[in-house]
């Protein structure tokens, strides 16, 4: 396991794949996604397969349909399987629900039953280069809502905090 990545995700969970990530499954997975993941995405799922995060919370400078001043995840989601980000179920439910898929990809579902999620955006990079991680909420799938979170994957994950922060 990363050193940096200790302590980040709860033990055990419903949403963690029990197959190890492999380099041949990333290589299959940018092919099926036609998008490069990210370096930093790559090195968290090979400590765990996705799963649910200690820290579950992301501070905004913005309301959000989730809050005045933060979204929380549910989970991040890894490779492979019925949930992986490359199975092509969740692709077609994403699109279905009305994500912006063209964009990118959805990377975390959040705890409102399919109305909003994280992705990674990678309209002002490429399919190469180091997306940017939003969140989108559909509930009027004819207009979703994006609101920008971080430059990057890795500034995303950093900034994960407690959700007890937000607690009144």
């Amino acid at each position: 396991m990363r050193k940096h990545f200790k302590g980040f995700w709860l033990p055990f969970d419903q949403y963690t794949n029990p197959i190890s990530v492999t380099d041949e499954m990333i290589a299959q997975a940018e092919q099926k996604l036609n998008f490069k993941l990210p370096r930093s995405y790559i090195e968290l799922i090979k400590t765990k397969n996705g799963g649910i995060p200690v820290n579950s919370c992301f501070p905004t400078m913005v309301p959000t349909s989730w809050a005045e001043n933060h979204i929380e995840i549910e989970k991040i989601r890894g490779l492979g399987g019925d949930e992986g980000i490359d199975s092509e179920d969740v692709r077609s439910t994403d699109k279905d629900w009305g994500y912006p898929i063209h964009l990118g990809f959805v990377i975390c579902d959040c705890p409102s039953a399919g109305h909003d999620a994280v992705m990674l955006d990678y309209s002002q990079c490429g399919k190469n280069g180091e997306p940017r991680v939003i969140h989108v909420d559909v509930e009027n799938p004819d207009h979703p809502k994006i609101t920008i979170l971080s430059k990057d994957f890795k500034t995303f994950i950093n900034g994960l905090v407690n959700c007890k922060k937000f607690e009144e």
